[in-house]
This record gives C-alpha cells, sequence and structure tokens, in this order.
C-alpha cells in the first residue's frame, strides 16, 4: 500500500492528524462495524479524577465513541468510559486532546466541533463548548482565555470564565499544536487542507496574546505537526515532510527571541513517520515516535539510530512524557478496532506497566504533581 492511500485510510478513520503522514506505520483494511458483546464492567468508580492519568481515546470517525480510559493513582486501578460513567451519555465523535486548568478538564472532540468541559471531582460535564471548526489542541494563555487551533483557517479564542467562544483569529490554513513563550503563542499551521503539500505554506504562526494579534511568521518544513520549548527557550519543530512524501522529515530549532530557524535535522530515510513531539519536565530531552519512541537531548548534535523503546511490531501512536515523574507514556493503537494499549516505562525505557485503554488512544493528560 503506498503511503499517500495510507495517510487517506488514516483520515478515515480521524487518527489525530487526519491524513497528514503524521501516522507512524501499518495498513489496514477499514474497520468493519460488528456487534460486539460486551460484558458488565463491575470497575468501582473513583472518589475523585483529580489524582490521575487520563487516556484520550479518539474512537472511529463517524462513529461516535470516542472516550476517556482514567489510572486512578490512589489505587492503581483503570477505570474506562468515565465520561460516560458520570453524565450517561458519549463523549463524541474523535476526541483529540485534553487539557486541565485548575479543577477543570478541557476534552478537544473534532469531528463533533466542540469542547466538552469536566469537573475533575467527579467528572460530570458543566459546559459543552460549542461554535468550532473542527478543533485540534488547545492551550491555556492565563486565567481569562484560552486559545484552541482549527483544521478551518482560524483560531478560537475561549473565554474561560463563560466558558464560551469570545472571538477567533483568522489565519490562512490548518493550525495545529501551539507552545507559549512569554507574552506570545507560536503556532504550527500546514497550509491550506484541500491543497497538495507543494501548494501549502508550512509555517509557525506567532500571536501576541495581549492584542490576539498574528505579528510574525517563521518558515518550517512541510507539515509542522509538534512544537516544543526546552530549558533554554529554544523551540523544536517536528515536520512530517508532507503527506505525500513531497520532502525529507526533518526536525527543526528556532531561537524564540529572534525567530529565525538555527538548526535542522534532516531524517536520513522516510521509514516510519515522525509524530508526537514531547519533551521531559527538565526540557533537556526531546521524544517522538518513528517507528519505535526515539530520544534525543537537545544538546545532541546529531538524531538517534536506534530507538530508546522498540515498535516490536506494535503500531505505537500517542506519546507524553509524565511531569510527575518523567516517565513515559505511549499507546498502541493495534488495527484502529480493538480497544488499545497503554504503556509506561521509566526514564531508561524499561517497561513499568500496562493497561487497557479505549479504541484509538491517541493522547495522554495528566493531573497536577500537588494532587499525587
Amino acid at each position: 500500500m503506498s503511503k499517500l492511500i495510507h495517510y487517506i485510510y488514516i483520515f478515515l478513520l480521524a487518527c489525530p492528524i487526519f491524513f497528514l503522514s503524521l501516522i507512524n506505520t501499518s495498513c489496514t483494511k477499514d474497520p468493519v462495524r460488528q456487534q460486539v458483546i460486551i460484558p458488565p464492567d463491575t470497575t468501582p468508580v473513583p472518589a475523585t479524577y483529580e489524582n490521575g492519568i487520563f487516556v484520550v481515546n479518539e474512537g472511529n470517525y463517524n462513529w461516535g465513541n470516542a472516550s476517556v480510559t482514567f489510572l486512578d493513582n490512589e489505587n492503581n486501578s483503570v477505570v474506562q468510559d468515565i465520561f460516560m460513567k458520570s453524565n450517561s451519555r458519549g463523549l463524541g465523535d474523535v476526541a483529540e486532546s485534553m487539557k486541565i486548568n485548575g479543577n477543570l478538564g478541557y476534552i478537544v472532540i473534532n469531528n463533533s466541533n466542540r469542547i466538552e468541559v469536566v469537573s475533575l471531582k467527579d467528572f460530570k460535564s458543566v459546559k459543552s463548548i460549542s461554535g468550532l471548526n473542527s478543533p485540534r489542541y488547545i492551550e491555556i494563555i492565563d486565567s481569562t482565555k484560552a486559545y484552541v487551533t482549527n483544521l478551518k483557517n482560524n483560531i478560537s479564542i475561549i473565554d474561560l470564565s463563560s466558558n464560551e467562544v469570545s472571538g477567533t483569529i483568522s489565519t490562512s490554513g490548518w493550525t495545529e499544536n501551539l507552545i507559549r513563550f512569554d507574552k506570545y503563542i507560536f503556532v504550527t499551521s500546514i497550509g491550506v487542507f484541500s491543497k497538495p503539500s507543494s501548494l501549502r505554506k508550512a509555517q509557525i504562526f506567532v500571536i501576541d496574546t495581549q492584542s490576539d494579534a498574528i505579528v510574525d511568521s517563521i518558515e518550517t518544513g512541510k507539515e509542522p505537526i509538534g512544537i516544543v520549548i526546552d530549558k533554554k527557550q529554544k523551540i523544536w519543530v517536528l515536520c512530517s515532510g508532507g503527506y505525500d512524501n513531497y520532502e525529507a522529515n526533518s526536525l527543526m530549532r528556532i531561537n524564540s527571541e529572534l525567530r529565525i530557524v538555527e538548526k535542522v535535522f534532516a531524517f536520513p530515510n522516510s521509514e516510519g513517520v515522525p509524530s508526537r513531539l514531547t519533551i521531559n519536565n527538565s526540557g533537556d530531552t526531546l521524544y517522538f515516535i518513528k517507528g519505535g519512541v526515539m530520544q534525543v537531548p537537545v544538546n545532541s548534535n546529531e538524531l538517534p539510530s536506534q530507538p530508546l523503546i522498540a515498535s516490536d511490531g506494535r503500531l505505537l501512536y500517542g506519546l507524553a512524557i509524565d511531569p510527575n515523574t518523567g516517565h513515559i507514556f505511549v499507546s498502541d493503537a493495534k488495527d484502529y478496532v480493538q480497544n488499545g494499549t497503554a504503556y509506561e516505562y521509566n526514564i531508561n525505557g524499561t517497561l513499568v506497566r500496562q493497561f487497557t485503554a479505549g479504541r484509538i488512544p491517541g493522547s495522554f493528560c495528566f493531573t497536577k504533581k500537588d494532587a499525587r
């Protein structure tokens, strides 16, 4: 199966970056809806969801089977589909990401065009934010405001006091990940969704959060899909090269003060498309998926040749670093039909534990350290 066909298939399943070349490996047939007899879930519901780890399970595109799995740190128990348990209704269609702000969780539901705001005490919905355009990721700006990236040519501004869309920032294309630096937000923009990679303008938008205006832009490699900031305030951007393999995958380092590209690491081959760029809590080591989980110190002069965590035949899909422990959490999406599996590794790449998640586990969200 060609790489382009593979990405189109992934888009139909609403994997997190649609038909971006973000997806790592594997070609499978379209999921077949089957009547599955699910035994009753007798797992006790936690007294609170304020101390644990959330696994955001995308579910399949147009199936409305997104869910959240909770790993309770108090007793090491795993509870599935906690939104359904707390609200007696489904979460929606394609759960993309989650962010915690105080005692509230913000779950971005891409194909449902909304954000579910839940209380961490009982995971009950306190508000559904509508008026979004295929939302992707959310970043809290301050106590009053958040930004949400969208597939369709704008960034939504959220009033956190009312949990409503209060405005938009117009963009020239699809916006994806975002990171804070000083009073600015750096946002990856892939370009116009409907155009081929050759015609997409890949860039980083620099937004002044005081005026909610784009004040600068930085050209990047094709499909800048991940962005993090390190301990020296250098910004790192992972570029897939394009869903149609337009150019080599690359990892770029940007001077956040001068807003210029300082360094570019080009991947030597196209096997395994890089995705899920993240960084440890001390800001000195990058992690991403490219077949396996790769580890790169920020002071390194070359890309790693071997993974820290091998794929071992798994479809590694979601990746995050627990800011409380530094442990590595990675998920296996399997065939996009079965429930996935989440794994926890220590900083040396040794498996600590594994547990079942929902269908297509794509991202993780961690409660604050003072709650553990």
